[in-house]
């Protein structure tokens, strides 16, 4: 079974974040950190366009559901 195929655990890893505490943390682990989301956001947000992009072509080519 592809990793795709699995069933999503409930909640997800940005929600545990956000409520993770900061406190622990040094200037410099937050400045990591907010690299490493700052990176994951525009991975996220490319993979998003991807997606509307495909879904736009197939709504054209096949026309809109529903519509």
């Amino acid at each position: 079974m592809d990793d795709d195929d699995r069933p999503r655990p409930r909640g997800d890893a940005a929600e545990a974040l956000s409520k993770e505490s900061l406190d622990p943390y040094s200037v410099e682990e937050l400045d990591t950190r907010i690299a490493l989301l700052e990176t994951e956001i525009a991975r996220v947000r490319a993979h998003r366009d991807k997606s509307s992009a495909h879904r736009a072509a197939a709504d054209a080519l096949f026309g809109k559901p529903g519509g």
